[in-house]
């Protein structure tokens, strides 16, 4: 561990930015829930994170929806808050590191000297997975996993663009990109076959959560008949029909490893 980075607590760290995970208030880590519980105050953007979540605030805390705001009319409310010793949390969707803006909330706080803490948070791929009950990695067939977006207002460098990530033909997890699905659709098929399984997964983890499974060329058509067009990840990849068995290494009785030792020959 760095030693310049202290360890977690509440009192070195007034301002805790935590993972709320995909929407569903039991999906929140144990330390995230403890940590809201005592917020002071607590911004949360109310289009991504429902009001559910909430349920975890004290009665007395004041809870701050961001949505309408930007950096430069919410940013210097925290800081007045900090300034005055209480206790902020920035609740955000899924995990903070993924499509979460956390980038230029860290640079103020660094610039204004405020520490933070970090809590990661269940990420939309990972519930998606759960709710399909399927591996992402499965021995034989796929074995990486890439996160990615298309091109939108948010540039992509070049040397990401879906067409050569595609490429890989790796469980391809598509965020934030709904509304250009037809570009991605064409850019994907020209290296997944047309039957590869896609996953269309709306606001997952909240109440009207849906879960489409299609072929990869129906991927834009279902978009289009759902009327979906934000709050979508979409799951490209062969291991959402693996039927086949596959098995790993580590449990198989010809792979020896350092808690199984190969037995003596006979």
């Amino acid at each position: 561990m760095n030693p310049s980075i202290p360890t977690p607590t509440t009192e070195r760290f007034p301002v805790q930015i935590i993972g709320a995970g995909p929407g569903d208030p039991d999906l929140i880590t144990v330390r995230g829930q403890n940590l809201l519980a005592q917020a002071d105050t607590v911004f949360y953007t109310g289009s991504l994170v429902p009001t559910q979540m909430l349920q975890h605030c004290r009665p007395t805390a004041d809870c701050i929806d961001t949505r309408s705001h930007t950096l430069e009319t919410w940013l210097p409310m925290l800081r007045e808050r900090v300034e005055r010793g209480q206790r902020v949390v920035r609740l955000q969707d899924g995990d903070p590191c993924l499509y979460g803006a956390l980038h230029e909330l860290t640079a103020f706080l660094l610039k204004h000297e405020m520490a933070f803490e970090i809590v990661p948070g269940v990420s939309a791929f990972q519930l998606a997975a759960a709710r399909l009950q399927v591996e992402l990695t499965v021995p034989k067939l796929v074995q990486s996993i890439i996160l990615t977006r298309v091109q939108g207002r948010t540039d992509v460098p070049g040397d990401e663009d879906l067409a050569s990530l595609a490429a890989h033909r790796a469980s391809l997890c598509l965020y934030l990109s709904a509304r250009h699905a037809p570009d991605a659709q064409d850019k994907l098929l020209a290296h997944y076959p047309p039957d590869t399984p896609v996953a269309l997964c709306y606001r997952l983890g909240w109440p009207d959560e849906q879960i489409h499974l299609r072929r990869l060329d129906g991927m834009a058509a279902t978009t289009r008949e759902t009327g979906f067009d934000r709050t979508v990840l979409y799951v490209i990849s062969p291991a959402l029909e693996a039927r086949a068995e596959a098995r790993s290494q580590l449990y198989s009785p010809s792979h020896s490893h350092l808690f199984r030792p190969s037995s003596p020959k006979s």
